[in-house]
């Protein structure tokens, strides 16, 4: 014979199991849902996205900063010593300008040293042109700072004349702030110093 109270716990037990499904069932979704999150912002951080000037979104992988930042601290010293050091009568205002955003007040020291040594009034008395032919730079991970060691060799020309000098500089790089596009690789040259210069006579070579 039937009664109303089984009715009731057939009822109260099928609920008990729809609830316990949907709650089960839930947390599956949300869990899933976490994940497709994750990934996602994982893709956003691995990508970038630029305007062209059609309007065209074009994407731009992104490298990570430990496989990325040796090449970044190379092409910081190269640009660095190319400004410094490679100058003439018309334009080595405007590359001090743009060195000096590269590096700290280690590096303002030597430029006021040759200024006031007079390095520049002769580049402007005698029209000197000074070249840099080559740089070699090696670079060593120290914690957080990573210390450099570059070697330059530079032409300069006096007219007919063609004297060719090598330059050895060190340092370590500091990472700082993005500044485009002042500093656009984010590294700040510190303990700057000229550690030898010499002339290359004729018969040398420069090494590769």
């Amino acid at each position: 014979m039937k009664t109303p109270f089984k009715n009731i716990v057939q009822v109260l037990r099928l609920n008990r199991w729809v609830v316990l499904s949907v709650v089960i069932l839930s947390g599956l979704v949300c869990s899933v849902s976490i994940m497709v999150v994750a990934k996602i912002h994982q893709n956003s951080m691995d990508h970038a996205f630029v305007v062209n000037g059609e309007g065209e979104v074009i994407p731009l992988q992104w490298m990570e900063q430990h496989k990325n930042l040796e090449v970044e601290a190379l092409a910081h010293l190269e640009q660095f010593h190319r400004w410094f050091y490679g100058v003439d009568a018309g334009s080595y205002e405007t590359h001090m300008e743009k060195a000096l955003w590269l590096g700290n007040n280690s590096v303002t020291e030597i430029y006021h040293q040759k200024k006031a040594d007079g390095f520049y009034n002769r580049l402007l008395q005698y029209s000197l042109v000074q070249k840099v032919e080559r740089i070699e730079s090696k670079i060593e991970q120290e914690g957080a700072n990573m210390a450099f060691q570059t070697r330059i060799v530079l032409k300069i020309y006096r007219g007919s004349v063609t004297d060719t000098y090598e330059l050895v500089t060190s340092g370590h790089l500091l990472q700082v702030e993005r500044n485009f596009p002042h500093n656009p690789h984010g590294l700040l040259i510190t303990d700057f110093f000229e550690n030898s210069l010499r002339k290359l006579e004729t018969y040398e070579s420069p090494k590769e």
